[in-house]
């Protein structure tokens, strides 16, 4: 028995990185599993990883900045699955660099994908996730808000501030309706940090030794196994959190 055995979850940008980790972590314990992103390749690669494993998962292309998506991605994962009990909001574009170097378009971008899909995703997903009687919600901040010193940061941050504060509403709005929702901030060994890491191992290496445990979380252990507590039973009396899942980098208040 999984600790969430019949339950349908819906995780965005689960082609790779954090997104497939939860995937991954929720499918082992008996969720089915919605595999949302833009390309179709990894999405087919991530269900076929799954089913490997003995799991079920569907792939669902959809571009979380277009709203017809958005909905039709919630249609489909409900009437294929046949409801839906978790959302996990992880797809993010990266509005990186300084404030100067960070273009209008890219910004837009960074909050069109982060808090205005997460916002859409969540009022969508709302009647179902009431419908199951225990929904959970899960969104995704970063640590790089808690920084002292923001510069490159300063866009990123932002977007992933907004999501907190939307993720906080939805806890207190919605528990009524038995559905909780919480805030991740992963630093994890996403394509992206294999990449930096590969070509400035410098700036890296002292990046990590910042980390109290001195290593980058893994996707699927480190960042899903919480997320499936977060989701399953045990954790039925939180909501509204933030959890730094960064090995003690960050202090959240």
């Amino acid at each position: 028995m999984g600790k969430l055995d019949g339950k349908v979850a819906l995780i965005t940008g689960a082609g790779q990185g954090v997104g497939q980790g939860i995937a991954f972590a929720l499918a082992g314990e008996g969720a089915k599993i919605a595999v949302t992103g833009r390309t179709a390749g990894k999405l087919d690669d991530t269900c076929a990883e799954i089913e490997k494993r003995g799991g079920m998962a569907i792939p669902i292309e959809c571009n979380v900045r277009d709203t017809s998506q958005i909905e039709a991605t919630i249609s489909k994962t409900v009437e294929t699955l046949g409801g839906l009990d978790i959302l996990v909001n992880n797809a993010q574009e990266v509005p990186l660099g300084s404030l100067h170097d960070v273009t209008d378009e890219s910004f837009e971008a960074g909050w069109e994908s982060g808090p205005l899909a997460t916002f859409r995703f969540m009022k969508a997903a709302h009647p179902h996730l009431k419908a199951s009687g225990a929904g959970s919600i899960i969104n995704l901040a970063t640590s790089a808000a808690m920084r002292w010193d923001m510069k490159g940061y300063g866009p990123y941050a932002a977007v992933k501030e907004a999501t907190r504060s939307l993720t906080r509403a939805a806890a207190n709005e919605w528990a009524e309706d038995s559905i909780r929702a919480n805030t991740i901030a992963p630093l994890a060994m996403s394509p992206g940090m294999e990449m930096w890491i590969e070509l400035m191992p410098d700036e890296a290496n002292a990046f990590i030794d910042t980390v109290p445990m001195k290593r980058v979380g893994d996707c699927e252990q480190d960042i899903g196994r919480v997320v499936v507590f977060l989701c399953s039973s045990d954790a039925g009396y939180l909501t509204g959190a933030t959890i730094p899942l960064d090995g003690g980098q960050a202090r959240f208040v």
